[in-house]
């Protein structure tokens, strides 16, 4: 099976095995699926589009993808939305992104609502636009009593600003006398963290080729099964979703044991 999963890196174009969602339910599936949505405007590029056209298609795959994940019984989808490097993309392209947010709420959130999902967002959201920010909150707040899948946004979010921030603030405690230095555990740490009230990520998938990380979830992804994909996010399917799960499914888990 391992076999027929494995991808060639080199092939231009990637047709995903099928498997079906039935198939894919008989063994265990991630609680925690993270996804670093990239490619965009790589793909509006290949079609001689603004890159404002690959940012709108990538929304519209995270309705789908966020649908199918929510009929897997994935529990939690973390999705990388926008970093805190993403600020020194030319102006134009920020503006558009800070729409996004708004606009993919607006018109999903009812769905949201209707399919039990609560909405959840990381990062320094103290630094988005108004409409950004109101269009973010009124989301958690009318999603904040569904049970069911945790669509968790990383907007405005960079994990060495997060983890500097958790020391900072863990600093203070032992400053304050309230935590002892030989009390902080890996534990305590974590409970610093703006993943605190989640576990950490089952499964990385990123997308467009790219094999790096670019500064999402460096603590939580320790012992993440990765899987990387040359799809660009607007081209981004079921399928792949499915794939991903199928390989991770073939890994053996043994946190640094045998």
């Amino acid at each position: 099976m391992f076999n027929k999963i494995w991808k060639n890196k080199v092939e231009e174009s990637f047709s995903p095995t099928s498997y079906t969602k039935e198939e894919i339910l008989q063994n265990p599936i991630p609680k925690h699926v993270a996804i670093i949505m990239d490619g965009n405007g790589r793909w509006a590029k290949k079609r001689a589009l603004p890159r404002a056209a690959g940012h709108y298609e990538g929304m519209q795959v995270v309705r789908k993808i966020t649908r199918f994940a929510n009929e897997l019984g994935i529990q939690i989808l973390s999705l990388y939305a926008f970093s805190t490097e993403n600020w020194k993309r030319p102006k134009s392209e920020v503006d558009y992104l800070m729409k996004l947010p708004e606009q993919f709420l607006t018109t999903f959130l009812p769905e949201l609502i209707e399919e039990n999902v609560k909405v959840r967002v990381m990062g320094h959201t103290e630094q988005l636009p108004d409409h950004t920010r109101r269009a973010v909150e009124k989301a958690i707040r009318e999603t904040e009593k569904n049970t069911g899948l945790i669509l968790n946004f990383a907007l405005n979010y960079g994990s060495r600003a997060e983890i500097t921030y958790a020391v900072q603030r863990i600093a203070k405690e032992v400053q304050k006398g309230t935590l002892a230095p030989e009390a902080i555990t890996e534990q305590i740490i974590s409970s610093y963290l703006m993943t605190k009230e989640l576990p950490d990520p089952d499964l990385l998938i990123r997308t467009s080729g790219e094999i790096r990380l670019s500064n999402f979830m460096l603590w939580q992804l320790a012992y993440t099964e990765f899987w990387f994909t040359d799809v660009l996010w607007p081209d981004f399917t079921e399928q792949h979703l499915l794939e991903a799960i199928a390989v991770f499914q073939q890994r053996d888990r043994r946190f640094g044991g045998i």
